[in-house]
């Protein structure tokens, strides 16, 4: 099991990176639709802080993704299947969504550290280390950034449902592909 991906197949650092942002994506999408309807409160807090510090986590792994695949390009998207060729809107509209996911997956957790400094709370990473602030207090600030954060998260709701939907099409067209991403390679 090679730690670098090929031309044809992910090493299991890419693999191991895509399902651990895929399962903390999902966690907090999950803590954050629990956490907007909540009122903040001593008996709450930890909850705000953990979402917080998921957040800069996931930050943190998708500039780690970023520049691995600087170190180790993933494989070429498979481009055909026993079904025949998958066709050129579909690869783009793959490239187009992988690269949206990148963007969102920096701009929600920048989004949401913005609004966070704008409150006058410090926003602090596992209970220990305060973070700058990216923002002044500002009530202008926190709005526009909470604002930004809940709309890139519906945005990011809606491109994983494509994703999800594009790599069962691809499972049952039988390509290889999700396979691809859970073994590393194509072959059974």
């Amino acid at each position: 099991m090679a730690i670098r991906n090929t031309t044809d197949s992910f090493g299991w650092l890419s693999r191991s990176l895509h399902w651990a942002m895929a399962l903390a994506v999902l966690a907090m999408l999950v803590l954050g639709t629990v956490i907007a309807g909540m009122e903040v409160g001593l008996a709450n807090l930890w909850l705000f802080g953990l979402h917080k510090t998921i957040g800069i986590t996931l930050l943190a792994l998708v500039l780690v993704r970023l520049i691995w695949h600087r170190i180790s390009p993933p494989p070429a998207p498979i481009a055909s299947g026993p079904i025949g060729g998958v066709p050129d809107w579909q690869q783009r509209l793959a490239l187009w969504t992988h690269r949206l996911f990148y963007a969102l997956l920096l701009a929600i957790p920048l989004s949401g550290w913005i609004a966070s400094s704008a409150t006058g709370l410090d926003v602090v990473f596992a209970d220990r280390w305060v973070l700058p602030a990216l923002a002044p207090v500002s009530e202008a600030w926190e709005k526009t950034g909470f604002a930004a954060h809940g709309i890139l998260t519906k945005g990011l709701i809606g491109l994983i449902v494509l994703h999800v939907a594009g790599a069962l099409k691809r499972a049952h067209a039988g390509d290889g592909t999700l396979r691809r991403m859970l073994r590393g390679t194509r072959a059974g």
